[in-house]
Parts: structure tokens; C-alpha cells; sequence
């Protein structure tokens, strides 16, 4: 994709080009894809996993509770995500974090709540996801993350978002129960699946979308199992932290990277960016 720029026109008094406000270069609304993405991103996944344990355990909210309160929080913080006009780290970060919950939560109520298998969840929400995939592409002709600067393209990043965390919630716990591997193996198993996708990248040259978007799905296990590693009691193969210490601990160094992004800007792609990444 590349920016389509109108013939410029003088901007009175400055002797320079203008380009009307419609056809400008917009800002990304979505991060720029590094190191801190990733850390962050497997940060988040297992917020989602201990922070939907406790509310639904500890909290006594109850999984239909839970899933109304989370639900409600989403959806009044990706209604400022769409009003912003650039990308914030504070505001998206915590659409992530939030919508790592509500996917979990989601494959859960399935689960538990309506008693629906774990093979089906999971081929039903892949099979959502590759049509959000399909119709996102068929009219945008573009899934690159250096885009997300439409209010269309947005909304289909983030029920893409929606399904990669309950597709990667309703995989993982049906791997994690056929294989029986416990919180530790079941991490270092995604951790190295994740691991092949960026062999298959960088040396074998697979499409950078799908390699993406399928190291996306997979960090949803990898951070549960991680989650579920940490605050799970020692008998049940856990190190025994606990919920609230691990959601606190995860949450803690969350919130300082996102401080940290936020200040220094580091993974923002500006439209100049965008424009090399289209070229």
C-alpha cells in the first residue's frame, strides 16, 4: 500500500507545498513491532490468565460476573482507543490487557459455563479468525500491522485480537490437558513453536503477516502457561505465588514498560515510516 497525495497546493505565507488535511499521511494506531511488544504481549496474556482466575475465584464474581464487568471496562477503554488520533501506549496496552481477560473469559464461559469441547472451541474461533482475516483483507487488500490507520482497519485488528487470545486460550488448554505436560513443559512446548515461527521468518522467509499474527496466537499459551506455572499451589505442579502476587508482579513490570514507552517513543511508527514499510 502506498499514501495517495492530491497535487499539493501553496500554503499562503510559507512558500511551501500543502497537502490537504483528508489526504495527509496518518498515524499508525497500533505499536511498532519490537522487543518490547513481545515482552509486553506475553505480559499481558498472563494477566489475562491469573487476573480471570481471581476475579472469578477470589472475587466470587463468578464467571458470568466477571465476564459482564470485563466486557463493560473493554468497551468504554477501545471507545477511547478509536477517539485517539495517534497511538497512546497507556490506552492501548490496556485494551490489550483488558481484552486478554475477556478472550480467556470467553472460551471459559464455553468451556465451563456451556459445557462445549475444547476441540470444538477451537476450531470454531480459528475458523473466525480466517474469516475476519478473509474480509479484512478483501477490503482493505492489506493486513500489515504499519497500517492500522482507518476506523476500519482498526475494528478488524482488534477482533482479530479478540479471537487470537480465545483461540489461543481454548488451544492451549487442549493441549496442555491431551499432552498432560504440566505449567512448565507446556511453556517451554509454545516457547519453542514460537521460536520456529521466527526460524521460518528470518531464514525460510515466510509472509512477516502470518508469521506475526501466528506467533500472536501462540503467545496466549505461552503466557498462561507461565501464569499458571507461577501462581498455581506446589502440588499442582506450580510454584504457589498465588493470583493476587502474580498479577501484581506481571501488572508492576507492565506498567513500567509502558511508562517507559511511553516517554521515550520508541515504538511508535510515524506515517513517514508507514510509507517505507508500503514502498
Amino acid at each position: 500500500m502506498t499514501f495517495e497525495m492530491s497535487k499539493p497546493s501553496a500554503i499562503p505565507g510559507s512558500g511551501e507545498p500543502a497537502t490537504p488535511a483528508a489526504r495527509r499521511p496518518r498515524w499508525n494506531k497500533v505499536p511498532e513491532v519490537t522487543a518490547y511488544f513481545w515482552i509486553i504481549k506475553v505480559l499481558c496474556t498472563t494477566v489475562g490468565e491469573t487476573a480471570a482466575d481471581l476475579l472469578n475465584e477470589k472475587a466470587g464474581l463468578g464467571l458470568t460476573g466477571v465476564s459482564v464487568l470485563m466486557s463493560a471496562l473493554l468497551a468504554v477503554v477501545l471507545v477511547v482507543q478509536f477517539r485517539t488520533r495517534t497511538y497512546r501506549a497507556g490506552v492501548y496496552w490496556l485494551a490489550v490487557a483488558l481484552i486478554s481477560v475477556v478472550g480467556t473469559l470467553i472460551s471459559d464461559n464455553l468451556t465451563d459455563n456451556m459445557g462445549v469441547p475444547l476441540e470444538t472451541s477451537t476450531t470454531v474461533f480459528a475458523v473466525f479468525l480466517a474469516v475476519v482475516f478473509a474480509v479484512w483483507y478483501r477490503r482493505e487488500r492489506t493486513l500489515s500491522i504499519h497500517h492500522i490507520d482507518t476506523t476500519s482497519r482498526e475494528s478488524f485488528y482488534w477482533l482479530a485480537v479478540l479471537f487470537t487470545f480465545a483461540l489461543g486460550t481454548a488451544a492451549g488448554d487442549l493441549v496442555s490437558e491431551r499432552m498432560d505436560l504440566g505449567y512448565w513443559l507446556s511453556a517451554v512446548l509454545f516457547a519453542a513453536a514460537i521460536a520456529a515461527v521466527a526460524v521460518a521468518h528470518f531464514a525460510l522467509g515466510l509472509n512477516a503477516v502470518w508469521s506475526f499474527w501466528i506467533a500472536y496466537v501462540l503467545t496466549r499459551p505461552l503466557g498462561a502457561s507461565i501464569g499458571d506455572y507461577l501462581s498455581q499451589p506446589t502440588g499442582d505442579g506450580g510454584v504457589g505465588l498465588g493470583t493476587v502476587v502474580t498479577s501484581a508482579l506481571f501488572l508492576t513490570v507492565i506498567l513500567a514498560l509502558v511508562v517507559y514507552l511511553a516517554v521515550t517513543r520508541k515504538d511508535v511508527t510515524d506515517p513517514e515510516q508507514a510509507a517505507r514499510y508500503a514502498a
